[in-house]
């Protein structure tokens, strides 16, 4: 999840994975989500790929530290 906010101030958590596209409009950012629904954030794009990438590395690193070798059959 990242945390965003509306153009209104409210903070807004989005689901990362969600995330279908992101386009600029002027001064504020249009979420589009694999749902049809749309969000519009005051983030920049930049802004809003930076957090969505590094939510994404972090649950990759988490996964990897979950992940154990399975045992050779004897």
């Amino acid at each position: 999840m990242i945390q965003l906010h509306r153009l209104n101030g409210q903070e807004t958590i989005v689901n990362a994975e969600l995330i279908e596209s992101v386009q600029s409009h002027g001064a504020e950012t249009v979420l589009t989500l694999t749902t049809g629904n749309k969000i519009v954030v005051k983030e920049p794009v930049t802004e809003v790929v930076q957090l969505t990438i590094r939510y994404k590395q972090d649950v990759y690193a988490k996964s990897q530290e979950r992940s154990f070798p399975c045992p050779l059959p004897s």
